[in-house]
Protein backbone atom coordinates (compact mmCIF):
# COMPACT_ATOMS: atom_id res chain seq x y z
CA UNK A 1 0.00 0.00 0.00
CA UNK A 2 1.35 3.41 -0.95
CA UNK A 3 2.40 5.80 1.79
CA UNK A 4 0.34 8.48 0.02
CA UNK A 5 -3.10 7.76 -1.40
CA UNK A 6 -4.06 10.03 -4.29
CA UNK A 7 -7.57 9.83 -5.71
CA UNK A 8 -9.44 12.07 -8.14
CA UNK A 9 -13.20 12.38 -7.74
CA UNK A 10 -14.54 14.77 -10.34
CA UNK A 11 -12.95 18.16 -9.74
CA UNK A 12 -11.52 17.22 -6.34
CA UNK A 13 -8.21 15.54 -5.52
CA UNK A 14 -8.13 13.57 -2.26
CA UNK A 15 -4.65 13.17 -0.76
CA UNK A 16 -4.34 10.87 2.26
CA UNK A 17 -1.22 10.50 4.38
CA UNK A 18 -1.10 6.73 4.76
CA UNK A 19 1.27 5.67 7.52
CA UNK A 20 -1.17 5.29 10.42
CA UNK A 21 1.21 2.93 12.24
CA UNK A 22 3.52 5.93 12.86
CA UNK A 23 0.76 8.55 13.11
CA UNK A 24 1.29 9.49 9.45
CA UNK A 25 4.78 10.83 10.08
CA UNK A 26 6.39 11.88 6.80
CA UNK A 27 9.62 10.14 5.84
CA UNK A 28 11.84 10.95 2.86
CA UNK A 29 9.98 8.58 0.52
CA UNK A 30 6.62 10.04 1.53
CA UNK A 31 7.97 13.55 0.92
CA UNK A 32 8.76 12.60 -2.68
CA UNK A 33 5.38 10.95 -3.19
CA UNK A 34 3.66 14.08 -1.92
CA UNK A 35 5.64 16.23 -4.33
CA UNK A 36 4.32 14.14 -7.23
CA UNK A 37 0.77 14.46 -5.91
CA UNK A 38 0.98 18.25 -5.49
CA UNK A 39 2.50 18.67 -8.94
CA UNK A 40 -0.22 16.55 -10.52
CA UNK A 41 -2.91 18.52 -8.69
CA UNK A 42 -1.33 21.78 -9.85
CA UNK A 43 -1.03 20.67 -13.47
CA UNK A 44 -4.31 18.78 -14.01
CA UNK A 45 -6.72 21.30 -15.59
CA UNK A 46 -9.75 19.28 -14.48
CA UNK A 47 -8.93 19.53 -10.76
CA UNK A 48 -10.09 22.56 -8.79
CA UNK A 49 -9.73 21.69 -5.08
CA UNK A 50 -7.57 19.33 -3.01
CA UNK A 51 -8.56 17.69 0.27
CA UNK A 52 -5.75 16.54 2.55
CA UNK A 53 -6.25 14.20 5.50
CA UNK A 54 -4.58 11.39 7.41
CA UNK A 55 -5.32 7.67 7.51
CA UNK A 56 -6.68 6.13 10.71
CA UNK A 57 -8.43 7.66 13.70
CA UNK A 58 -5.45 8.89 15.72
CA UNK A 59 -3.50 11.45 13.73
CA UNK A 60 -3.57 13.82 10.81
CA UNK A 61 0.23 13.98 10.82
CA UNK A 62 2.88 13.67 13.52
CA UNK A 63 5.38 15.64 11.45
CA UNK A 64 8.72 14.53 10.08
CA UNK A 65 9.80 10.94 10.64
CA UNK A 66 13.02 11.76 12.48
CA UNK A 67 14.43 8.29 11.87
CA UNK A 68 14.83 9.19 8.20
CA UNK A 69 15.26 12.96 8.33
CA UNK A 70 17.85 13.36 11.11
CA UNK A 71 20.48 11.23 9.28
CA UNK A 72 19.80 13.34 6.18
CA UNK A 73 20.61 16.50 8.18
CA UNK A 74 23.62 15.11 10.05
CA UNK A 75 26.94 16.80 9.33
CA UNK A 76 25.55 19.13 6.67
CA UNK A 77 26.01 22.34 8.67
CA UNK A 78 24.73 25.77 7.58
CA UNK A 79 24.47 24.68 3.93
CA UNK A 80 21.45 22.56 4.85
CA UNK A 81 19.33 25.71 5.10
CA UNK A 82 20.40 26.94 1.67
CA UNK A 83 19.78 23.54 0.07
CA UNK A 84 16.24 23.39 1.52
CA UNK A 85 15.05 26.84 0.44
CA UNK A 86 13.31 25.60 -2.71
CA UNK A 87 12.09 22.35 -1.16
CA UNK A 88 9.82 22.71 1.83
CA UNK A 89 8.18 19.97 3.88
CA UNK A 90 5.56 17.43 2.78
CA UNK A 91 6.37 17.54 -0.91
CA UNK A 92 7.07 21.25 -0.98
CA UNK A 93 3.57 22.55 -0.24
CA UNK A 94 4.95 24.50 2.74
CA UNK A 95 7.60 26.20 0.58
CA UNK A 96 8.41 25.82 -3.09
CA UNK A 97 4.99 24.64 -4.29
CA UNK A 98 3.10 27.00 -1.98
CA UNK A 99 1.98 29.18 -4.91
CA UNK A 100 -0.62 26.72 -6.15
CA UNK A 101 -3.68 28.97 -6.44
CA UNK A 102 -6.19 26.13 -6.41
CA UNK A 103 -7.71 25.82 -2.90
CA UNK A 104 -6.39 23.17 -0.50
CA UNK A 105 -8.59 22.04 2.41
CA UNK A 106 -7.21 20.08 5.36
CA UNK A 107 -9.37 17.66 7.35
CA UNK A 108 -7.56 17.28 10.68
CA UNK A 109 -8.66 13.90 11.94
CA UNK A 110 -6.42 13.70 15.02
CA UNK A 111 -3.00 14.75 16.32
CA UNK A 112 -1.53 17.57 14.20
CA UNK A 113 1.95 18.22 15.54
CA UNK A 114 5.39 19.37 14.48
CA UNK A 115 5.69 19.30 10.72
CA UNK A 116 2.09 18.13 10.64
CA UNK A 117 1.07 21.52 12.01
CA UNK A 118 3.27 23.23 9.39
CA UNK A 119 1.54 21.15 6.72
CA UNK A 120 -1.93 21.98 8.05
CA UNK A 121 -1.13 25.70 8.20
CA UNK A 122 0.06 25.59 4.58
CA UNK A 123 -3.48 24.57 3.56
CA UNK A 124 -6.04 27.27 2.93
CA UNK A 125 -8.91 26.10 5.15
CA UNK A 126 -8.71 23.65 8.05
CA UNK A 127 -11.58 21.65 9.53
CA UNK A 128 -10.89 19.70 12.71
CA UNK A 129 -12.32 16.64 14.37
CA UNK A 130 -13.27 17.25 17.98
CA UNK A 131 -10.52 14.74 18.82
CA UNK A 132 -7.78 16.77 17.14
CA UNK A 133 -4.96 18.41 19.05
CA UNK A 134 -2.47 20.82 17.50
CA UNK A 135 1.05 21.42 18.70
CA UNK A 136 4.59 22.42 17.82
CA UNK A 137 6.93 19.98 19.58
CA UNK A 138 10.16 20.74 17.69
CA UNK A 139 11.74 22.68 20.57
CA UNK A 140 11.59 19.50 22.64
CA UNK A 141 13.92 17.93 20.05
CA UNK A 142 16.41 20.80 19.94
CA UNK A 143 15.04 22.58 16.87
CA UNK A 144 12.17 24.83 15.85
CA UNK A 145 9.93 25.01 12.75
CA UNK A 146 11.71 25.93 9.54
CA UNK A 147 9.09 25.13 6.90
CA UNK A 148 6.58 27.90 7.45
CA UNK A 149 5.30 26.84 10.86
CA UNK A 150 6.28 29.97 12.75
CA UNK A 151 5.52 32.34 9.86
CA UNK A 152 2.02 31.00 9.25
CA UNK A 153 1.26 30.59 12.95
CA UNK A 154 2.01 34.29 13.48
CA UNK A 155 0.14 35.35 10.32
CA UNK A 156 -2.95 33.30 11.12
CA UNK A 157 -3.22 33.45 14.91
CA UNK A 158 -0.87 36.22 16.04
CA UNK A 159 2.33 36.42 18.06
CA UNK A 160 0.67 35.57 21.38
CA UNK A 161 -0.53 32.08 20.49
CA UNK A 162 2.63 31.48 18.45
CA UNK A 163 4.87 32.29 21.41
CA UNK A 164 2.81 30.12 23.74
CA UNK A 165 2.72 27.09 21.44
CA UNK A 166 6.37 27.33 20.39
CA UNK A 167 7.99 28.14 23.71
CA UNK A 168 6.00 25.63 25.79
CA UNK A 169 5.87 22.83 23.23
CA UNK A 170 2.38 22.00 24.54
CA UNK A 171 -0.58 21.09 22.31
CA UNK A 172 -3.90 22.89 22.22
CA UNK A 173 -7.33 21.34 21.73
CA UNK A 174 -9.40 21.70 18.59
CA UNK A 175 -11.72 24.11 20.41
CA UNK A 176 -8.80 26.31 21.47
CA UNK A 177 -7.53 26.19 17.88
CA UNK A 178 -10.96 27.35 16.71
CA UNK A 179 -10.86 30.31 19.12
CA UNK A 180 -7.38 31.19 17.77
CA UNK A 181 -8.57 31.05 14.11
CA UNK A 182 -6.27 28.11 13.38
CA UNK A 183 -9.25 26.04 12.21
CA UNK A 184 -12.49 27.14 10.56
CA UNK A 185 -14.77 24.57 12.20
CA UNK A 186 -14.71 21.77 14.76
CA UNK A 187 -17.08 18.88 14.09
CA UNK A 188 -17.76 15.48 15.65
CA UNK A 189 -15.09 13.02 14.54
CA UNK A 190 -17.41 10.84 12.47
CA UNK A 191 -18.75 13.88 10.60
CA UNK A 192 -15.38 15.34 9.57
CA UNK A 193 -15.26 14.15 5.96
CA UNK A 194 -18.93 14.95 5.34
CA UNK A 195 -18.35 18.48 6.64
CA UNK A 196 -15.24 18.75 4.48
CA UNK A 197 -17.11 17.65 1.36
CA UNK A 198 -19.84 20.20 2.11
CA UNK A 199 -17.26 22.96 2.39
CA UNK A 200 -15.64 21.86 -0.88
CA UNK A 201 -19.04 21.99 -2.59
CA UNK A 202 -19.36 25.61 -1.48
CA UNK A 203 -16.00 26.41 -3.04
CA UNK A 204 -16.91 24.63 -6.27
CA UNK A 205 -20.14 26.62 -6.71
CA UNK A 206 -18.00 29.73 -7.21
CA UNK A 207 -16.32 30.72 -10.46
CA UNK A 208 -12.93 29.06 -10.81
CA UNK A 209 -11.04 32.11 -12.05
CA UNK A 210 -12.46 34.25 -9.27
CA UNK A 211 -11.54 31.68 -6.61
CA UNK A 212 -7.97 31.32 -7.79
CA UNK A 213 -7.52 35.07 -8.21
CA UNK A 214 -8.86 35.67 -4.70
CA UNK A 215 -6.37 33.19 -3.25
CA UNK A 216 -3.55 34.78 -5.23
CA UNK A 217 -4.57 38.23 -3.98
CA UNK A 218 -4.66 37.11 -0.34
CA UNK A 219 -1.21 35.55 -0.58
CA UNK A 220 0.18 38.64 -2.33
CA UNK A 221 -1.10 41.21 0.18
CA UNK A 222 0.08 39.49 3.37
CA UNK A 223 2.64 41.64 5.14
CA UNK A 224 2.62 44.54 2.70
CA UNK A 225 1.89 48.19 3.59
CA UNK A 226 -1.76 49.21 3.27
CA UNK A 227 -1.35 51.25 0.10
CA UNK A 228 0.44 48.36 -1.63
CA UNK A 229 -2.29 45.98 -0.48
CA UNK A 230 -5.00 48.22 -1.92
CA UNK A 231 -3.19 48.56 -5.25
CA UNK A 232 -2.72 44.81 -5.60
CA UNK A 233 -6.34 44.10 -4.70
CA UNK A 234 -7.56 46.61 -7.29
CA UNK A 235 -5.23 45.34 -10.01
CA UNK A 236 -6.14 41.68 -9.54
CA UNK A 237 -9.81 42.25 -8.71
CA UNK A 238 -10.59 44.55 -11.63
CA UNK A 239 -8.58 42.33 -13.97
CA UNK A 240 -11.21 39.64 -13.27
CA UNK A 241 -14.07 42.13 -13.77
CA UNK A 242 -12.77 43.16 -17.17
CA UNK A 243 -11.73 39.77 -18.49
CA UNK A 244 -13.99 37.02 -17.18
CA UNK A 245 -16.83 36.00 -19.52
CA UNK A 246 -18.47 34.03 -16.71
CA UNK A 247 -19.54 37.24 -14.99
CA UNK A 248 -22.40 37.92 -17.41
CA UNK A 249 -23.87 34.41 -17.13
CA UNK A 250 -23.48 34.28 -13.36
CA UNK A 251 -24.98 37.74 -12.94
CA UNK A 252 -28.02 36.70 -14.95
CA UNK A 253 -28.42 33.64 -12.69
CA UNK A 254 -28.24 35.98 -9.69
CA UNK A 255 -30.90 38.31 -11.15
CA UNK A 256 -33.11 35.27 -11.83
CA UNK A 257 -32.52 34.04 -8.26
CA UNK A 258 -31.26 30.75 -9.67
CA UNK A 259 -27.60 30.81 -8.63
CA UNK A 260 -26.31 27.86 -6.60
CA UNK A 261 -26.50 27.81 -2.83
CA UNK A 262 -28.90 30.70 -2.22
CA UNK A 263 -30.47 31.00 1.22
CA UNK A 264 -33.66 32.61 2.48
CA UNK A 265 -36.95 32.75 0.60
CA UNK A 266 -35.28 32.05 -2.76
CA UNK A 267 -33.07 29.20 -1.58
CA UNK A 268 -31.42 26.90 -4.11
CA UNK A 269 -29.34 23.79 -3.63
CA UNK A 270 -25.60 23.49 -4.11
Amino acid sequence: MSKVLYEKRGEVAYITLNRPEVHNAIDVDMHQLLRKAWEDFRDDPHLRVAVLTGAGDQAFCAGADLKTHVPEWSGVGPMLARSKLADGFAGGITRGLHRIYKPVVAALNGWTIGGGLELALACDIRLASDRAQLGSFELRRGMHPADGGIVRLVNIAGAGIALEMELTGEPITAQRALAANLVARVVPHDQLMAATDDLVARILRNDRRAVESAKETILEVIGRPLDDQLRLEALLGYAICGDNPAIKERSEQFFARADKGRVGTTATSL
